[in-house]
């Protein structure tokens, strides 16, 4: 059972939001129901951890994908563009003064 629990949640989603208490809770819940041997507990929090780091690397990667994605479909502009152009208005805006205080 324990075995089954664990490779689910290495491969499921939920693991990207596990946190570290909630993990050491389910450690120490094995521990209890003897899954896990009480000396393992350490090893099992780690490893479970690192692997919801990692999850949760992925599903950051993914999202900024999908989001870059649904951002060029819709024509918007990125916040990059935007700092730009406005940098430009701004300096069009200042030749446009000194050329008007020159006249």
């Amino acid at each position: 059972m324990f075995d089954l629990i664990k490779k689910t949640m290495f491969t499921g989603l939920g693991l990207a939001f596990l946190t570290k208490e909630k993990i050491e809770d389910m450690a120490e819940g094995f521990a209890d129901e003897g899954e896990i041997k009480k000396k393992d507990i350490k090893k099992f929090i780690k490893d479970l951890s690192e692997k919801s780091e990692e999850a949760k690397k992925k599903v950051d990667g993914r999202i900024e994908k999908i989001v870059k994605a649904i951002l060029e479909k819709t024509n918007l502009v990125s916040r990059n563009d935007f700092l730009k152009l406005e940098k430009q208005v701004k300096q069009l805006q200042k030749a446009l003064k000194e050329k008007k205080a020159k006249e």
